[in-house]
């Protein structure tokens, strides 16, 4: 579990520092899609951090930052409790 901390603290001042580098450029598909003048038609829900945003903080990067990190936890935590399950049903069986 040590060396999980350590990695995730990595990730994270990695993520911090990286954010500002982040490209504004849409991707590949949208770039397509715009060019073949593909309207995108309107959600029926955006999610809670659309775009990697938060309507209720300002600043782009303090947003995109949250949102990294929470997306970051999210995964750290869903692996951990996959891991969790399949270990101790080998360890079961």
């Amino acid at each position: 579990m040590k060396n999980v901390g350590k990695f995730l603290i990595i990730i994270i001042a990695g993520l911090a520092v990286l954010i500002p580098f982040a490209s504004t450029y849409p991707d590949g598909l949208e770039k397509v899609a715009e060019s073949l003048g593909v309207k995108e038609s309107q959600p029926l829900w955006e999610g809670l951090m659309p775009d990697y945003t938060l309507h209720t903080v300002d600043n782009p990067y303090l947003t995109k930052l949250i949102s990294g990190l929470t997306g970051i936890i999210i995964v750290f935590l869903t692996a951990y409790g996959i891991g969790a399950v399949i270990s101790r049903r080998n360890t079961n069986s």
